[in-house]
């Protein structure tokens, strides 16, 4: 059984879905991706609470890394992306060429960029911090618009934590 529930954020309302496994997608309804067939979904804000918990940190700038079981399903090279993708440090980006670096494929970027836009976990596996190689915004399934947010968010909450510490 899939639950699900929509979760209101400062940079929109977001679709979390849960299986038995864990958490299986996310993703911004107001995004550029089409959402899934949610026919047969329950919503159950209950069952997601300890989910949706980590987002409310996430976007107070009190959470730098999610916890909870995932359950994403992807190819074996989708998920070596995505694993990449979590590897890189809260408020910092990288390249697609960085990513297909890490991932012992480096003639592979146009498929890393790929594997990055089919990734069902936004935000939890931080595909928006993979940026071109010449450091312009690039695509996200949330929209431009969303991805600046998310990284200013991160950026905001390292700088200030940076500063805190001097």
């Amino acid at each position: 059984m899939i639950r699900y529930d929509i979760l209101p954020t400062r940079c929109g309302d977001l679709l979390v879905a849960i299986n038995e496994s864990g958490l299986m997608h996310v993703d911004f309804v107001a995004g550029l991706r089409a959402l899934p067939d949610m026919s047969g979904w329950q919503q159950e804000r209950e069952a997601l609470a300890p989910f949706l918990a980590e987002f409310d940190a996430y976007f107070a700038g009190r959470l730098q890394r999610f916890s909870l079981p995932l359950a994403a399903r992807g190819t074996a090279f989708q998920q070596a992306v995505w694993q990449a993708l979590c590897d890189i440090p809260y408020g910092e980006t990288r390249s697609y060429s960085d990513i297909a670096r890490a991932i012992g494929k480096p003639d592979a970027v146009r498929a890393v960029g790929a594997a990055n836009g089919r990734n069902p976990l936004s935000i939890i596996v931080p595909c928006h911090r993979v940026i071109g190689q010449n450091g312009s915004l690039t695509g996200y399934a949330g929209g431009l618009e969303i991805k600046k947010m998310l990284l200013d968010l991160e950026n905001s909450q390292r700088n200030a934590t940076t500063s805190h510490a001097t």
